[in-house]
């Protein structure tokens, strides 16, 4: 339990701007990219527990997780379009790309409750560390106020997910 926690905790770790550069704020590009990059994981996840779970309340939150985040991203897609930027790659994506990847294969490797209990485990560490980082760092960071504003809106939502996740791992045995 606690290599798990500690896995989502070190990817999500990673949103700080100290990843980018030092003193740096991450830009615009960087903050899109890295919010988009965020909200895939999760739909990546959700797909996984999507197949493996049997647990109705699992794959329900799952079915939560797929369904908002791919709903916030198609958001955030529809304003960098709106916008005309173009979404920058960096090494905080790198990091939670990578992270997630080996967080996924963890996850591959178990079945059953214990799977139902890692995923969901994982699901509370790594909205904590999201939130924290929007709140902390990419909301304060972003200038377009657009951005601004969805960052929020998705801060909000993610803040219920972890809510909801908490909830459900006091009910996993």
């Amino acid at each position: 339990m606690l290599k798990r926690i500690l896995g989502a905790t070190l990817m999500a770790a990673s949103l700080g701007t100290a990843s980018i550069a030092a003193d740096a704020k991450p830009t615009d590009p960087q903050i899109a990219h890295i919010a988009y990059t965020a909200g895939q994981i999760d739909v990546t996840a959700a797909e996984q527990a999507l197949k493996k779970s049997k647990n109705a309340d699992v794959t329900e939150f799952a079915k939560t997780m797929e369904r908002d985040h791919k709903a916030v991203n198609d958001q955030a897609l529809a304003l960098v379009k709106k916008l005309k930027v173009t979404p920058e790659d960096n090494p905080v994506s790198q990091s939670l790309s990578t992270q997630a990847a080996k967080e996924l294969t963890t996850l591959e490797a178990l079945d059953g409750a214990a799977f139902d209990k890692a995923y969901v485990e994982n699901e509370v560490a790594y909205h904590k560390s999201v939130n924290d980082a929007l709140a902390n760092t990419l909301i304060p960071s972003a200038e377009n106020k657009e951005l601004k504003s969805l960052l929020e809106t998705g801060l909000t939502l993610f803040k219920e997910h972890q809510m909801d996740a908490e909830h459900l791992v006091s009910m996993i045995k």
